[in-house]
């Protein structure tokens, strides 16, 4: 008996919703045994990165800070991933929102005003639409493959970072730190639990998945997305323009980049320094993913991934376990997942072994002019 992979009919719904919690059921597996080979407490280090932070109520405002701006960017991402729309420059988007809304905080520094922080977060959105105008103006006209122009662009926003906190933005008064002047109050985020670190990108978070939900299940716009990406040829004949298609998503993914940029910046980070740059860009592809590109299955999965961030410096610190790590089991989870995905169009089906029929009926074929002289011997005895 040999496992076969066998079509399905249709996609199983309930292997949609398994596929991600076999994932992180093999993710735990997995990194439990590889840390184990290289010399560390596997099980410990399970134990400190995935259960610790959930038990521990001063680690939940950890989990949600960090995991508010993944859940902004994956939702973000998967508006364009449904259209097939492959925006992988999630990180360069946030580096530009976090820098444009940063120019606004430094123009103003000496003001104040309401007024401040809603321009600063509108120049954000600006800026991560405007850097993912560029792969989509390039997809458009020339038909540049979007993966790469976007994934290229990243590093051309680091470098221009640490060019600006180097010099330009340079805090004259930071005793030659390569950052910029601290935010006033008025161009920082406020806390919306008093005496934690939970602050108002927490609730735009959510809002923007509500949101997000609605406009994907409910207008025309979202239907275009979903149209384009499982059928374009009839989204083409019903109307839909695919360049528009392109456009929108790039847009709407850079603008929710840039959004968790500058809300990051003006929220936990309170200025611009070099390591802004945190890998979330990145990190929100396998939320995206991990959340069955649902806005609602995003903000769980955006928690699961936070978890990372939150237990690995956990882990850290308690049993000496690699910064790396953090990365290993994130880059497990997405290798499992897209394992698992297989099975919800195919099933696995038992299968006797190719060259068992044959040899059967060889066997018999061989064995039947025997028999016949074995009674032809025996009726003329």
């Amino acid at each position: 008996m040999a496992l076969a992979l066998e079509p399905r009919r249709e996609p199983s719904r309930a292997m949609m919703v398994a596929a991600p919690v076999i994932a992180v059921l093999a993710t735990l597996l997995a990194g439990a045994i590889l840390f184990t080979l290289l010399g560390h407490d596997g099980l410990q280090a399970v134990y400190q990165i995935f259960v610790v932070p959930l038990f521990n109520p001063y680690r939940w405002q950890d989990l949600f800070v960090k995991a508010a701006p993944l859940a902004i960017i994956a939702i973000g991402l998967s508006i364009g991933f449904r259209a097939n729309i492959w925006n992988i420059g999630g990180e360069g988007q946030y580096i530009l929102g976090g820098l444009a809304g940063t120019g606004i905080a430094l123009m103003t520094l000496d003001l104040d005003g309401f007024w401040i922080l809603p321009v600063m977060i509108a120049a954000g959105v600006f800026g991560g639409m405007i850097w993912a105008g560029v792969p989509a103006l390039l997809r458009t006209r020339f038909n540049v493959n979007e993966i790469l122009s976007s994934l290229m662009l990243n590093y051309v926003a680091i470098q221009l970072l640490y060019y600006l906190m180097r010099g330009p933005w340079k805090d004259p008064m930071g005793f030659n730190f390569p950052q910029t002047a601290m935010f006033s109050a008025a161009q920082t985020l406020p806390t919306i639990v008093p005496g934690t670190l939970i602050h108002l990108g927490v609730p735009i978070a959510a809002a923007l998945a509500l949101t997000a939900w609605f406009l994907m299940a409910r207008s025309v716009t979202g239907f275009q997305m979903r149209v384009m990406g499982l059928a374009p040829d009839a989204a083409r004949y019903g109307g839909f323009s695919q360049a528009s298609t392109v456009w929108l998503a790039m847009l709407v993914g850079g603008g929710m980049a840039g959004l968790a940029g500058i809300l990051e910046a003006a929220g936990p980070y309170g200025q611009m320094v070099p390591q802004f740059p945190t890998g979330y860009g990145y990190t929100a592809i396998i939320v995206a993913f991990l959340g069955r590109l649902h806005p609602l299955g995003i903000l769980v999965a955006a928690l699961v991934l936070a978890l990372t961030y939150v237990g690995g410096e956990s882990a850290q610190t308690v049993i000496g376990l690699p910064s790396a790590a953090t990365g290993v089991f994130q880059a497990m989870m997405l290798f499992f997942l897209l394992a698992a995905d297989i099975l919800v169009r195919y099933r696995l089906v038992a299968r006797k072994k190719a060259g068992s029929a044959p040899v059967a009926a060889s066997a018999r074929t061989s064995t039947a002019p025997e028999r016949g002289r074995a009674e032809t011997e025996a009726e003329t005895a």
